[in-house]
């Protein structure tokens, strides 16, 4: 595996002043003795290695990296911007340090329990080591596109879309830790490339359309079971306060009778959905 190495270029300002000057000094003695062949001769060679020299200028911007190779061979990556010169017979590949982002299409798979959903996630990512990235894969912009997605699919078949159980992680309810987990995979598989992940979360997450509606109407089940659910509770905490109430205060006695008809009524007119309309008895409760 190849590791960045980075080296250090000449100024390329100096060198730029360096060959300009000396070019201009062949082109004069190369002018002034053109009848003379053993002076204008060494003057065009001079010249052509001149030529040769400028080719060794290059610029690197802020955030950007150039690798150098020889023949096929890697020397070093150069990382200080500014106009550089290195040897002209190097090859200079840029890569690019800054941080970018990229959203992954919307993939349709099945989560853990078998149902389709459709999800898409974001990835903010940057390379932290050119060599790597330059020669460890084909093409690292498309590997990264390619190995997020890959990732993604793997999270979502390893969870499903909501959990039944609270203790359980699901893709909806546990945004943060799928989103931790989503990144150490993309991680993972991004290493041999050179790639940092700096974040990854699910930008899209709904059911496929051919069961979204079927899938709706179980979450409204769900939810109206668990409302039910609460009302009842609170419903019997409130009767169980009331008929305290009554026997501490001694406002009225009670048979065992009376009081399973008093918390009937009173869970009636707690666990109603509509308003309840009462009807008041003037006479008395015994029959």
């Amino acid at each position: 595996m190849i590791r960045e190495r980075q080296v250090t270029a000449v100024s390329g300002g100096f060198m730029m002043l360096a060959l300009l000057g000396t070019g201009a000094a062949l082109v004069g003695g190369l002018i002034s003795h053109l009848s003379t062949p053993h002076v204008a001769i060494p003057c065009a060679l001079g010249m052509v290695v001149v030529a040769i020299g400028v080719a060794g200028l290059f610029v690197v911007n802020p955030n950007e990296a150039k690798v150098l190779q020889l023949f096929g061979r890697y020397v070093g990556t150069v990382r200080e911007p500014g106009l550089r010169w290195s040897n002209p017979f190097y090859t200079k590949k840029k890569v690019s340090d800054r941080i970018r982002n990229f959203e992954s299409n919307k993939l349709k798979v099945n989560d853990r329990d078998g149902s389709p959903i459709e999800t898409a996630a974001v990835v903010v990512w940057r390379v932290v080591d050119t060599a790597e990235a330059a020669f460890e894969v084909d093409n690292y912009e498309n590997f990264v596109h390619v190995q997020s997605e890959a990732a993604l699919r793997n999270l979502a078949t390893r969870h499903c879309y909501d959990a039944h159980d609270p203790n359980e992680l699901s893709l909806r309810g546990n945004t943060q830790e799928v989103a931790d987990q989503l990144k150490r995979e993309i991680q993972d598989r991004l290493a041999k490339a050179g790639v940092e992940v700096m974040e990854a979360r699910i930008a899209h997450l709904a059911y496929a359309p051919e069961i979204a509606s079927a899938m709706l109407r179980r979450q409204q089940a769900g939810a109206i079971i668990a409302a039910r659910q609460r009302i009842v509770e609170g419903a019997v905490g409130m009767v169980d306060m009331a008929l305290e109430l009554l026997k501490a205060k001694n406002v009225v006695e009670l048979d065992e009778e009376r009081k399973a008809a008093m918390v009937s009524n009173l869970l009636v007119v707690l666990c109603g959905e509509h308003d309840v309309r009462p009807v008041v008895n003037t006479g008395t409760i015994y029959q």
